[in-house]
């Protein structure tokens, strides 16, 4: 990290966490914050379901819910992007505060429930962003679904069919625990009425299913037989987590979602157990902070990793040395290529 990162950084933590986030996309947008370009070579340079990668380092969703830092993203060293959540009608989420620093625990928890300006607006946005025809990286949306809806399985159609044809990939995302019963969705036979639903509106988009830590095993091999079933091209493991285990920060009782460095073994067991369970690529998400830990999901099963918790403790050029440290841990152990090294150690977390 650079001495003037680091300074941006040390005053950012001056503010509170929300607006400090607000900050930090106004200064990328702005051009101070590290874009590099994404960092790629043969080795990390890979595919997840037909969609070519720089590399196996992606940005999940929360971080640009309303994709407004697209073009600055995507030149931030990530491989992909994700933005949203999106859902049909703009809504505010759930009362101030609702994010909160547990630097004790290099931890995060968030009970923001998709705010987000809504599906007509971030499509719009979306639709102006470069393409991957123009030789920017991809860019996928996190789909949601409004507190108030009659019908969330139906808004998740709803805001496929409006984005499918400016995205390169979309995450239904029924494991956030910040919208009350939203969760319930996972359940066998509602997920898989969800995900029918989503399919039949995709168009030529790849579908990808974003499902939480919290889940049995026998809900975990629900989740793969419904996804095979549904014939989803990727499965993002996981969001945050509603345990609390070990917390040493004033904040851990707080409401909401945890992530950070507490998710990482959670999350990462989850996603061993599933590359087991299906053939369908895999993305580790939880705890991704330091080169080890992006490895250890990759050779755990997941064909790429997410991060966005990393960032609020290792700010923006931690997705540069992620993606190189990578690549180093990769030629050490021999592998020609990231998808050579995809699930080699997941017996260690059964």
């Amino acid at each position: 990290m650079s001495i003037i990162e680091t300074i941006g950084m040390r005053v950012l933590r001056s503010f509170d966490p929300e607006t400090a986030h607000g900050l930090s996309l106004k200064a990328l947008n702005a051009g101070l914050a590290p874009t590099p370009g994404p960092v790629t070579n043969a080795r990390l340079a890979t595919q997840i379901a037909g969609i070519n990668i720089a590399n196996p380092i992606g940005l999940a969703a929360g971080f640009d819910k309303n994709a407004q830092a697209i073009g600055k993203l995507q030149q931030a060293g990530f491989g992909f992007l994700e933005v949203g959540a999106a859902t049909p009608r703009p809504q505010p989420g759930n009362p101030k505060p609702r994010l909160f620093r547990l630097a004790e625990d290099a931890a995060v928890i968030n009970r923001f429930g998709f705010n987000n300006d809504g599906m007509d607006a971030i499509a719009t946005r979306l639709a102006a962003r470069k393409t991957t025809t123009d030789g920017a990286i991809p860019v996928g949306l996190n789909l949601g679904a409004n507190k108030n809806s009659t019908d969330r399985a139906a808004d998740f159609a709803t805001v496929m069919e409006r984005v499918r044809d400016v995205v390169d990939f979309a995450t239904v995302n029924v494991s956030s625990p910040n919208t009350e019963k939203l969760r319930d969705l996972q359940g066998k036979a509602a997920l898989a009425e969800l995900l029918a639903g989503v399919m039949a509106v995709r168009g030529t988009t790849p579908v990808f299913l974003k499902i939480a830590p919290d889940l049995s095993d026998a809900d975990i091999a629900d989740v793969a037989e419904v996804a095979n079933d549904a014939g989803l091209d990727a499965i993002i493991a996981t969001n945050t987590t509603l345990r609390r285990d070990g917390l040493n920060s004033a904040h851990a009782h707080e409401a909401g979602g945890l992530s950070g460095q507490p998710l990482f073994e959670m999350s990462t067991r989850v996603l061993a157990r599933l590359f087991g369970l299906t053939d369908i690529p895999l993305i580790g998400v939880g705890g991704v902070a330091t080169p080890a830990q992006a490895y250890a999901k990759i050779k755990a099963g997941a064909s790429a990793v997410q991060l966005y918790s990393g960032l609020v403790y290792g700010g923006l050029s931690l997705v540069r040395d992620l993606a190189n440290g990578v690549d180093t841990l990769l030629r050490q152990d021999g592998f020609d290529n990231v998808k050579d090294a995809v699930g080699t150690d997941r017996d260690r977390w059964l």
